[in-house]
Formats: C-alpha cells, structure tokens, sequence
C-alpha cells in the first residue's frame, strides 16, 4: 500500500476505527534462467553485512551493486499435500469484564463541564476514564463484542511460532508484524496510517511497539517488504527505539528508508544496517528464522513476497500485492511453487480487495488509454498520480519521450522518488526530456506534460495549488487535459469529489478511473483472493493487512471456496496466535496496539488527551475569563474580561456576554474569603459555574479557560 498517495479516530464522539492509505502497482522480474541455488546464503550475524553503514544515501546508491534484470522460473502446477490435521481454534471469552478504573494523576484542564457538586475524587479520576474509554474504542466498539485485556509482558516463545500484528489489521496502513520463536524475534514492515478530519494537528500514527521494550536484544533483523509509506514510514521513529536493528530489503525500498530516515534526522542515514535483498532467490538466516522470497506484482517497483521458516511452520507474506494478467485476463505469475514448501503453512494475505468484485484491467488496457490521451491531447497534459508509481512514472516519461514531449516534474516525494529511481537505473530519460515546473511556459502547449501529486485532493499538494490559483508557474486553461491515474483511498472520497468538482469548473477535459481505465490498483480483489487460496493451498489461512469487516469477508470468502473454518484466523491489532505441531491457539490477552500519534517530529498523547482537546476546540471553541482581584482580600478589582474564539461573536451576544460577567462577578463576591484567594479553587469553580451556564443559554460545552490575576 502506499499513502505517498493511495490510503487514512477518538473522541468522545467519534471512533478511531477506519483509517485510510494508498495502493499502488508494480513488478520487478528476476532471472528467468537462473535455477534456483540449493545453497541457502546464510549470514549467522546481519550486522556483519552492514560494512556500508557509513555511507550517506547519494553514496551507497552509486556504489550498490545491482542485479541483472531477468525473471524468475515458475515451477509446474503440483497437487499440494493434504493440511495437517490442527487443534479446534480456541476463542476468545466472551463478556470479559474490564478492570475497574482507578484514580490516577489530576485530570487536565481542558473545560468539560462537571456539576459543582462533583467531588474532588471524580475530577482527578475523569482524565483517567478518557484513556480507558480510548483504549476500549480503539480495539473494539461494537456493542457487545468481547474486549481481551491488554498485557504487554507475555513469557518467551519457547518452542512455539508467536505471530503478533501490531498494526494493520483493523485500519488501512501502520503495518507492522512481529514474528517470535524461542529468544529470537525478526519483524515485517513498519509503517504509518494517515490521520483522519478528527485528529486534528496529528501528521500521523506509527504502530506502538511497548510489547517489544526490553525484547530489543532479541530483534534479528526488521524486512521490508516495499517501499510504501504504510509499510516504511515509521521507520525511523521506530529503528531507533529498538537500539537499530539491520534491515533488509531489496535496493529501491532501502533508498526510500534511508531518506526517510535523513527526512527525520539530518545524515542519520549512514548509521543504518542495511543488507540488500539483490534477487528473490537470496536467503538469510535471522536467529531462528529461516528467510526467503518469492516474487509478486505491486504497485512500485522491488515489492517481494516473504517466506519465514520456523520448525513449527512456514509464515508466506506477499506484503501487498495483485495480480498482472495478459490481455486474456490470466495471472502472469504462478504461485503453485509455494505448496512445496515445508508444513504447516500459513498464508497472511493482505485483502484490502476483499470488497471489491469489479473486473481488474490489465496494465496493457491502462497503457493504451494513457496513450491515446497524451497523444490527442490540444494542450498540457497534466497528470496527478502517486510518487511511488515509479513504474508508470517511468513509463510514462518514455512515452512522451516518443512522442516528442516534454516532462515537468513537480511535488517534493515525486522528484525525489524520480530522483532515487534513476540512480537505481530504474527510471532511463534523456536529460533533454525533463525540463522545471518554471519552464512549462517555454514550450507550446500541446508539448508539455506534468507529472505530479495531489490526486487524493491533499491540502498544499500540486494539484491542489493548481485549481486553486496558488501555485507559481501553472495556471489551469480550458484547453488542458487533467488525468486521476490513482484509486480512491477509502476515507477520501468527500475530498476527492471536491476536487473534481473544482477541476470540471476551470477545464473541459478532465478523466479519472470513473470513466476510463487510467489506473490498474496495486490490490488484488475478491477474485484474486481466491485464485491465491487455491494456487497456494495453505493449512492456515490469516487476511491480513485490511479493516475488519475486510479480513472478515476474506475470510468468509475462503470458507465459501472449501476452506476449513477452523484453520482460519481474523486477529485484532495486538492478538497474540501462537503455532505448534498440533495446530494453533488466540491467546485470551493482547499485547498493547493503541495508537501513538507523531505532532510535527515528535511523539505526542499516547493517552488521547491532546486529541480530545482539539477536538473540543474545533467543535465548541474556547472561552477565556479574565478576573483581576486583590492579593490579600480576593476582591474583584476590576470587570472581568471576556474572549471568545470559536464559540460565539461578541458582538452579535453583547447580552450572553454581560451576564456571564454577572454571574462571574457573582462567583467571586460569594466566594470572597477577605483572605488571600486560593486560585485554583476560583479557577475550577468559574469553570464549572460557568460551563454549566453557557451549555444552558447555547448548548455548546466550549472550552474554558479562567484566568486569575492577584495583584
């Protein structure tokens, strides 16, 4: 998947439960010729490997050795063995009470109104009731459904597989798997889930990775399975808190991860442990862990399928993929090699498509329209796509190579992606061909395509500043043609209609995948589900990667094809599933899965109680009581000063206002002890009064704020 541009929850009001992110589509072919080694390559320490951790990403591009193009032998269909017989699932308790709250530190101000008659007790323990009510919603809202209690300290492994998903299996995106046995633990992806309308200020959610503190020794190495934001993004928050374990992965996706990782940390690059997966046919030893690949159709370039081979069974992980077919609508790739492998085996398949049951089109047919539309177009072609489409970007540029165009790139990621791929060799262009962003206006219309971000309607992306007049060197004509070669990241679609709506005011040539094939989604869909069920044949099934209902569907998708239902498994974020020789086991208790929010460049309210102030300040407003009293008599000095922002016009509600100062004035005088004034019981007092007034005449609760002055 692919935020970068194709994919994105709290509150008292609102639930933390569908987040949205972006797929893409890509291939990367291996040596067709070359048979595969009997050999396993075997690092006993990926460390070791490492010897170019001190190069910065400009380096260690230029010196990466790359791999011969070719493709990867696909073995004749075999009847796989019969699954081995398993233990029946163990479910989890139904109606497991929750631990009773407990008073904890005092609860923020942030305004809520509370009954004067409140006790102090209550006050101090509502803060600590926001985070249980947070915790609750983000692992399960529905009425009824069973919530497991959350333990972060669970024993070691033993001679068990312990699978345990920290992310991406109740949201689109923060993907991130933990793979244990004995001591030695490796891990699959880190990525990030973008925010949604009600997180406010929030740049985005990494996984919560309490479960592995103190485990950080035992961490063999972290793969990354491509080069999406879902799957990358968190990278660099969360390798350095596990002390910098080696990564792997093949060479585009390492180079992504690097300049992340100078994003986040100027020349911190350097200081990865990077060992390159050079082709699907490479194995590593990782521990206990046995690791090899196999090769899958994605969306960006150098996607790979992991195996992982414990004595207790066979992990196969395509990461996220689909299937490229021919013009005849048949898979390019076979997958029956996969049924070889050692028993048991488990499928995690992402099934983000598990929902969708429109017929794919094929890369030839997008080929086609893309080219028809560049070739006929009277003016500038503009197309916004994702900057990890590194294929089609490629492709594109060649195309218009051809045909005697020119190519302005504009957007930060889809320069810099263009950028990586071509010191990669995986982008080839003329330097003729690519021109500036300021130079579009230097060559006739009908020469010009722009290649850019924005096709998610992103605030400050280009295309964004395109239809709204802002950006520097483009201005939308009539006579320009304006594709959407992307899908729709589930949660956009409002944003996205804004923005077609605003392209079709200022341009009559507007596409999109509504009325043509322009994009081929980097998902498989319900049909793709199933073909992998049947080529594969695994013993235990596990949708991966979705929103619940998703892995749920894929699920029932398998048992309508034949699947056994008591070998498959639809976890929660934070389930722990343990495998032996006699089957499997969901664990009744979860390790901790709850979001952590990332401010800017830092973490930030692990606990929700930022966001619900947010909230409450977007929703309600803020209200700010000014009182200047006397230091030693508490007398009101002078007339309390009233601001308001966000919740009503002072001068449309000069009489809401003056009986608010009443009533503050009121508060003071009764409560005046002719002694020094204790502040925050006069703070705590206007707020409570004064909310519990305010929500009478408005029936809005906004935030507010008193403010003592002793003079």
């Amino acid at each position: 998947m692919n935020n970068q541009n194709d994919h994105r929850r709290n509150g008292p009001r609102k639930s933390f439960q569908s987040p949205s992110f972006r797929p893409m589509k890509t291939k990367h072919a291996e040596d067709k010729k070359r048979p595969m080694p009997s050999a396993s390559v075997r690092f006993a320490s990926p460390q070791k490997q490492a010897d170019n951790s001190n190069m910065s990403l400009d380096q260690w591009l230029n010196s990466m050795e790359l791999p011969a193009a070719a493709q990867t032998v696909r073995p004749a269909q075999q009847k796989s063995a019969k699954p081995a017989g398993s233990n029946n699932r163990q479910q989890p308790p139904r109606g497991l009470p929750l631990a009773p709250v407990q008073p904890q530190s005092p609860r923020s101000k942030s305004g809520n109104f509370q009954f004067p008659q409140m006790a102090i007790a209550k006050q101090k323990e509502a803060g600590t009731k926001a985070r249980g009510e947070y915790r609750r919603e983000t692992r399960k809202s529905q009425k009824g459904y069973p919530v497991p209690p959350t333990i972060s300290n669970i024993g070691p492994a033993g001679n068990k597989l312990r699978i345990i998903p920290l992310g991406g299996y109740e949201e689109v995106g923060r993907n991130m798997t933990v793979f244990e046995y004995g001591n030695d633990i490796i891990i699959l992806d880190m990525g990030i889930q973008f925010p949604e309308e009600d997180m406010p200020g929030i740049s985005y959610i990494i996984p919560n990775v309490e479960y592995l503190k103190s485990r950080e020794q035992n961490i063999k190495g972290v793969i990354f399975s491509h080069g999406h934001l879902d799957h990358i993004g968190a990278a660099p928050i969360l390798l350095e808190k596990l002390g910098n374990p080696a990564i792997l992965g093949r060479p585009l996706t390492l180079a992504m991860v690097k300049h992340r990782q100078d994003d986040y940390k100027k020349d911190t690059a350097k200081k990865l442990k990077t060992i390159i997966i050079k082709s699907v046919q490479d194995k590593f030893k990782l521990g206990s862990f046995d690791i090899s690949f196999f090769q899958i159709d994605h969306s960006i370039m150098d996607a790979v399928g992991v195996i992982i081979k414990t004595p207790n069974g066979t992990v196969i992980h395509p990461g996220d993929w689909t299937l490229e077919k021919d013009k005849n609508g048949k898979p390019k790739l076979d997958y029956t090699h996969l049924t070889k492998l050692p028993r048991p085996t488990i499928l995690m398949l992402e099934s983000l498509g598990a929902v969708d049951i429109r017929k794919s089109a094929t890369d030839e047919e997008m080929k086609n329209n893309l080219s028809k539309i560049i070739s006929g177009a009277l003016g500038r072609v503009i197309i916004g796509t994702f900057s990890s489409q590194t294929e089609r970007i490629s492709w594109i540029i060649e195309l218009a190579e051809k045909m005697g165009k020119k190519v302005a790139l504009d957007g930060y990621s889809m320069k810099m992606n263009v950028e990586i791929a071509k010191k990669l060799g995986y982008i080839k262009a003329n330097k003729s061909t690519l021109i500036r962003i300021e130079e579009v206006d230097q060559y006739p219309e009908k020469k010009v395509v722009v290649l850019c971000t924005g096709s998610q309607g992103e605030d400050n992306a280009v295309l964004a500043r395109i239809i709204d007049g802002t950006h520097k060197s483009i201005k939308l004509r009539k006579i320009d043609t304006v594709v959407l070669s992307s899908s729709i990241i589930p949660g956009n679609e409002r944003t996205i209609q804004r923005l077609k709506d605003n392209l079709y005011r200022q341009c009559d040539n507007v596409i999109h995948g509504n009325i043509m094939d322009i994009h081929v989604s980097g998902h498989g869909n319900r049909e793709d589900i199933a073909y992998m069920l049947k080529q594969i044949r695994p013993d235990y099934f596990i949708p991966s990667y979705a929103n619940h209902y998703m892995l749920k569907e894929a699920a029932m998708l398998a048992r309508g094809i034949g699947f056994d239902p008591k070998r498959i498994i639809v976890p929660d974020n934070g389930s722990v599933i343990e495998f032996d020789r006699g089957g499997f086991k969901l664990m009744d208790k979860k390790v901790p899965a709850t979001y952590v929010f990332v401010d800017g460049l830092g973490i930030t309210d692990m606990n929700n109680i930022v966001i619900r102030d947010r909230q409450q300040l977007a929703e309600d407003g803020m209200f700010v009581i000014i009182s200047t009293i006397d230091g030693k008599t508490g007398h009101l000095i002078l007339n309390p000063d009233i601001i308001s922002r966000g919740f009503v016009y002072l001068k449309e509600n000069k009489r809401l206002i003056e009986m608010t100062r009443t009533k503050v004035r009121k508060i003071l005088k009764d409560e005046n002890p002719l002694t020094a004034p204790d502040d925050n019981y006069l703070k705590d007092k206007i707020r409570n009064d004064i909310g519990k007034f305010l929500f009478q005449k408005t029936e809005k609760r906004p935030m507010i704020l008193p403010v003592i002055i002793q003079v």
